[in-house]
Formats: structure tokens, sequence, C-alpha cells
């Protein structure tokens, strides 16, 4: 397999759930804005959305979208524990996790990235990213992860995603939840290696 990724982007989230499910993969970058990859090669073909991640399988199909790489990566290895069994409740429970960091926390944090936005846009989304961030500080209240004491592919992508406020500077100190949540992740062997292919942690 060959995962397309852009360091830092939401394609960190499958790089570490690569590591974390033992898979042998590639890495390639990909150069967002002139739409190449690191060997040369034009990335419209690749991936007809023209972002990351895009993970190629080993026939040449190629998947996007952060949600379904990784329940896929997932459930090609059950045994390493990071996605309920397909039609069980829980596994509808972890989709509901993934559908709330890809719409409510990827899209809200990742629109500050946009360099149109004037200080007043900014401080009307950093309004909407608090009050998911209310929301999120309750649900995730005295659980180590969020589908409890394991961890899964979902707190890979919130831990991605979450990584931006650092960036926006967006101070997690007012909800404790969910930063020791980040620190508890970011702690992890496989997400630390991941970072560090990435150039993210020296």
């Amino acid at each position: 397999m060959k995962l397309y990724y852009s360091s830092g982007a939401c394609s960190l989230a499958p790089h570490i759930v690569l590591l974390e499910t033992g898979h042998a993969f590639e890495l390639e970058k990909v150069d967002i804005p002139n739409k190449k990859t690191a060997s040369g090669a034009d990335f419209w073909p690749i991936n007809p959305k023209g972002y990351v991640p895009a993970l190629q399988l080993d026939d040449g199909t190629v998947l996007t979208e952060v949600g379904v790489i990784l329940q896929y990566l997932a459930d090609q290895k059950p045994a390493a524990g990071l996605a309920p069994a397909a039609g069980t409740m829980a596994r509808y429970r972890l989709m509901e996790w993934l559908n709330f960091v890809a719409t409510e926390v990827h899209k809200s944090i990742g629109a500050l990235f946009n360099p149109m936005m004037t200080p007043e846009m900014k401080q009307v989304q950093k309004g909407y990213i608090e009050r998911r961030l209310n929301a999120l500080e309750k649900m995730i209240a005295g659980k180590p992860y969020l589908m409890g004491d394991a961890f899964s592919v979902a707190d890979a992508y919130l831990f991605n995603v979450l990584r931006w406020t650092g960036f926006h500077k967006i101070d997690l100190a007012p909800w404790p939840n969910i930063q020791a949540f980040f620190n508890r992740v970011q702690e992890r062997p496989q997400v630390q290696a991941a970072m560090r292919a990435e150039g993210l942690l020296k």
C-alpha cells in the first residue's frame, strides 16, 4: 500500500493507523498547491478531488476520505482492535464519532486555514469551534478514549485535527478533558513515530 500525504494534514490519521495496525506501506508526499507528488507524478489522476489522504492498494485501487480509509485499514487487521466488528452497535458508535470529527471538528478548525478569512470572520468561526469543543468536552468526560478504554481509529482522527488548534492559537486549557485526551494520544509511540516521519517532531 502507498499513502499519499502532506505533513500535518488530515492524512496524519491514516499514517498513525497504518503504524498502529502494523501494515506494510510506502509514503509519498504530495505538494498540494501544485498537485505534484514527491516522485514528480501528477496527483490529479491519483485523486481527482486534489487533496490528501489517498491510499493506493496493492492492486492499484485508490481509496479516499479519512473516515473510509481508517475503517478499511482497521478491518484488514481486526486483531489490532482499532474498530469494532461491522454491523455491531459499537461499530455504528465508531462511525458516529468519525462523522462528528469529520463534519464538526475537522471542517470547523480546518476553515481557519483559508487565507481569505478576515479577522472578523475568524472570530465568528472560533465561536463555532468553541461550541463544538464544549460538546466534545462533555462527551468524553471520564473516558480515556472516544470509545471508552480502547484506542480506536476515531482517536487518531480527532488527535490529528486537534493538533491544528496550536497553529491557530486556540488554547485547549478551558477544556481539560480534551487537553488530557490530546496529551494521552500524543504519547503513544506510533503517534510519535508518524509525526517524526512527517517532520512534525524532532
